[in-house]
């Protein structure tokens, strides 16, 4: 297959990439590299085209044009942050989205797969969360902008007949994993062994995905899709924050007093409970291999052995 990956220099799109190149695929990473890489490709046997999809609508029907599918991953995935510059949701995931179907509608890709989130689930009452779950009020402006972009997707679907894959992923981690609450323990615990301070009150549970395990979910659908369909992608587990920051500890061989911001929530929009249903996607004949704990002691020997280590900003529960 000929696979377009908006977002291909990123961390999943990096991963993703090199998946798809390893079966043999004819892969083109898109990517503006404000938060791309290029030596995320390095190994990743694909081409990189460096264009702003936002910005620059008009190169991406001469990308897509002869493609099988196009991969969205392209986005402003700073949750945390989103409510000091309202506007980058709106253009880097609802405007940047809408882009992206004009171009896969013009040109007549086949299918398009949309990496959405759990967190336009907000704080859900159905725990395991499935699909078909009611929205409740949105409490981050980045899953409002999420769930923006489904309705436009499964409207171009209905509209226009394009085939098209929507993933609501749990947070994702592995290599090039650049930010989160691993990274930012990892962070804090080079710069002072002997202290972790933790936003909220480390009881929030929350559910994490291996990025191989979620790449191997995209191109196991890739070519399959009809019409409109929607995935939950993560584990049938969770894990509180404190329990995630004693494997990062014992992982980095430290044993640092915790302090804690208090709280249930780490910030605004930081959903205390995230817990997917994945009955669907499993249903296809997708297994994760890799356990919560082993993907953040994966994550932890990535960042340790190839990622440099930024000052530390003050904790993270998520």
């Amino acid at each position: 297959m000929r696979v377009v990956v908006t977002g291909g220099a990123g961390f999943i799109g990096s991963n993703l990439v090199r998946a798809l190149a390893e079966r043999g695929d004819d892969v083109v990473a898109v990517d503006n590299l404000v938060t791309g890489r290029r030596e995320h490709l390095d190994d990743a046997g694909s081409s990189l085209v460096v264009s702003d999809i936002v910005t620059q609508p008009d190169d991406l029907p001469d990308l897509f044009r002869g493609a099988d599918a196009v991969v969205h991953l392209a986005a402003n995935a700073d949750v945390r942050y989103g409510l000091q510059q309202p506007r980058s949701d709106l253009e880097q995931n609802v405007i940047a989205t809408h882009n992206v179907l004009e171009a896969v509608r013009h040109t007549g890709v086949d299918q398009l797969v949309f990496s959405s989130t759990g967190s336009i689930y907000g704080e859900s009452d159905v725990i395991p969360t499935p699909e078909d779950a009611p929205f409740p009020v949105q409490t981050s402006l980045y899953g409002a902008s999420k769930l923006a972009c489904e309705g436009f997707v499964a409207a171009y679907t209905e509209g226009f007949g394009i085939n098209a894959t929507v993933y609501r992923f749990v947070s994702i981690l592995g290599r090039s994993y650049w930010h989160g609450h691993v990274r930012d323990f990892v962070d804090q615990l080079v710069e002072h062994p002997d202290h972790l301070h933790i936003l909220g009150d480390g009881k929030q549970r929350k559910s994490y995905l291996e990025v191989t395990d979620c790449a191997a979910a995209i191109v196991g659908r890739l070519g399959r899709a009809r019409g409109f369909e929607v995935f939950n992608l993560g584990v049938r587990d969770y894990c509180t924050v404190d329990e995630s920051a004693g494997w990062i500890c014992e992982r980095m061989g430290v044993d640092p007093r915790r302090t804690y911001a208090g709280g249930r929530r780490g910030w605004v929009g930081d959903n205390p409970f995230i817990f997917l249903d994945t009955t669907r996607i499993e249903a296809t004949g997708w297994r994760p291999r890799f356990t919560i704990r082993e993907a953040v002691e994966r994550t932890v020997d990535s960042l340790l052995a190839h990622e440099p280590v930024r000052r530390s900003t003050g904790g993270s529960s998520q």
